[in-house]
C-alpha cells in the first residue's frame, strides 16, 4: 500500500511539470506572434500619425488658397468661412509647442500671418474687395514661410 501512495505524488508532480512546460511553451508561442504584430502596429501608428500632420497642413493651405479665390469672384461669405477655418488651424498648430509640425522659424514667420486675421475677417464680412488682394498677399507670404 505504501508504494500506491508514493506513486501518486510522483505522478502528480510529473503532470503539473509537463502542465508547466506546456503553458510557458504556449506564452512563448503567443509572445512571438504578438512582437511583430505589436511592431508593425506601432509603424503604422506613427506613420497615421505623419499623414494626419500633413492633411491638416494640406487642409490650412487649401482653406487659405479658397478663401483667396472666393473673395476674387466675390463670394465673401464663403471667404470669410475659409479664412476663418484657416485662422483657426494656424493658431491651434502654432500654439501646440513641440507637438506641432511647424519648425520654431515658421512659427515666428507665420506670426504676422496671424496678426491680419481680424483685418481680414472683417473686411470679408464688410464684403470689401481690398479683402482679396490681403489675402493674395497673405497666401504667398504663407507659401514663403513654409518652403523654407
Amino acid at each position: 500500500m505504501s508504494e500506491d501512495r508514493q506513486a501518486k505524488p510522483a505522478k502528480t508532480t510529473h503532470r503539473m511539470r509537463r502542465f508547466v512546460i506546456y503553458v510557458a511553451l504556449l506564452l512563448a508561442a503567443f509572445l512571438l506572434g504578438f512582437i511583430p504584430i505589436w511592431a508593425t502596429f506601432r509603424d503604422n501608428s506613427a506613420r497615421l500619425s505623419d499623414a494626419a500632420r500633413q492633411l491638416d497642413m494640406v487642409r490650412m493651405e487649401n482653406d487659405l488658397a479658397s478663401a483667396a479665390i472666393d473673395a476674387r469672384l466675390g463670394n465673401y461669405e464663403t471667404a470669410r468661412q475659409s479664412a476663418s477655418d484657416f485662422f483657426t488651424l494656424l493658431r491651434v498648430e502654432t500654439s501646440k509647442g513641440t507637438e506641432s509640425t511647424l519648425s520654431q522659424a515658421q512659427k515666428d514667420g507665420l506670426q504676422p500671418v496671424l496678426a491680419q486675421r481680424d483685418q481680414i475677417i472683417t473686411l470679408l464680412a464688410r464684403g470689401d474687395a481690398t479683402s482679396a488682394d490681403l489675402l493674395s498677399d497673405v497666401y504667398v507670404a504663407y507659401r514663403k514661410v513654409m518652403s523654407k
